[in-house]
């Protein structure tokens, strides 16, 4: 986005106030996860990075107790007197999310300024890029630091907004989203262990190829239900080899005791997904730590196929769009990110062949599905973060 652009729209959106105070802007990422697909909640390693499609925020004190919210991605806006008890509203729609911020931030003794804030964004809603979280994120960070913290804690924050995201808005999240818009650093990916929240940073340096995300523009329906059935699945597993030994979680499991103790046909391919992943998630970053993008490209690919042939979470969408990715000149991977029935699949192409690749798998892509997905050519970048602006 044009920050230039966004200044003027807040003077629009705010023209009716006198104050005429600093104004702070910001910008909170979105999220891609480049390997590990439904491993977190089976005890192994995730692999997201953060991206240069975003969130942005401009936040400007006021004299008063209230705390006025807008984005220019919706008509909706939403005032929140501080003085009050703040509840959730299923009316106040998209505002709930600052909303459960601020409260959350009020309940720890945070001693909060009225302000105007605006928010803009260019991430795809409910294509699986983590709006939410980088939402959620945002507002913290913005609120926190305007407030005159410097030195904040980012996996803190990570920690703070799936607490909100559980507890205020009603959503069973994980941690990968939060921590990946937090602790983004551009160009490198991080290798998650979502249980302990240990971490480490990954070159992700692309070269001569890009990263494409692709959205289906297929609305991810079955994916909640499908989520809660698969994680219900996987427990059965894990129960099954607790009568053999102690385990905690799926990714302790070998193959050789799924073979052994598995007799369920579909219970063993979710084991067969969940444990190969975990695999591949450790291989890939040993590839691209010696630069091998194409070696990291393939696991990719082998990602998609076995969430697609033994997790079944893809759907007609994802793999026709997958499928026309890797026949198209330049690809050399492609896979759904995501829960899966929809949203949005990722693919490495050499930037040369870009704009050829988006006309051809469009074609294709429409051709069988009917729908017109969207193309969008994103960086790895830093976490949640002030955007150094002249007022």
């Amino acid at each position: 986005m044009d920050i230039l652009r966004f200044k003027g729209l807040f003077k629009e959106k705010y023209s009716e106030r006198s104050e005429q105070g600093p104004v702070q802007y910001f910008f909170s990422p979105g999220r891609v996860n480049l390997i590990g697909e439904h491993i977190d909640y089976n005890g192994g390693y995730v692999f997201p990075a953060a991206l240069s499609l975003g969130i942005y925020g401009a936040l400007r004190f006021r004299a008063d107790r209230f705390i006025q919210l807008k984005s220019t991605n919706a008509s909706q806006s939403v005032t929140i007197n501080l003085a009050e008890p703040i509840v959730y509203k299923p009316e106040d729609g998209w505002a709930n999310y600052p909303k459960g911020v601020i409260k959350q931030l009020l309940d720890d003794g945070h001693l909060l300024k009225g302000c105007d804030i605006l928010f803009s964004g260019d991430l795809p809603d409910g294509a699986g890029l983590s709006s939410s979280a980088a939402l959620l994120v945002l507002v913290t960070f913005m609120l926190r630091y305007a407030d005159g913290e410097r030195d904040i804690d980012k996996v803190a924050i990570a920690k703070f907004t799936q607490k909100v995201e559980n507890q205020f808005i009603g959503v069973n999240c994980g941690i990968m989203d939060q921590f990946a818009v937090a602790m983004g650093k551009k160009d490198v990916a991080i290798l998650l262990d979502c249980n302990t929240l240990h971490y480490k940073y990954t070159p992700f340096a692309l070269g001569e190829y890009s990263l494409v995300i692709m959205n289906t523009n297929k609305k991810r329906e079955l994916a909640e239900s499908k989520y809660n059935e698969r994680r219900d699945e996987c427990e059965q597993v894990v129960d099954i080899i607790k009568k053999h030994r102690q385990v905690e979680s799926l990714c302790q499991v070998s193959m050789s005791e799924i073979d052994k103790y598995v007799e369920n046909d579909v219970l063993r391919r979710r084991a067969s997904h969940v444990i190969s992943e975990n695999n591949r998630v450790r291989l890939a970053v040993e590839l691209l730590d010696k630069g091998d993008i194409v070696g990291f490209a393939n696991l990719m690919t082998q990602s998609h196929n076995s969430l697609k042939t033994d997790y079944e979470v893809t759907g007609v969408e994802l793999d026709c769009i997958v499928e026309n990715a890797l026949l198209a000149k330049g690809c050399i991977g492609a896979r759904m990110t995501g829960a899966g029935f929809g949203g949005c699949a990722i693919a490495l192409v050499a930037t040369c062949n870009i704009e050829q690749f988006k006309v051809v798998v469009a074609q294709e892509y429409q051709k069988t599905t009917g729908l017109l997905p969207d193309f969008y050519v994103a960086s790895i970048v830093d976490g949640v973060r002030l955007l150094d602006v002249k007022n």
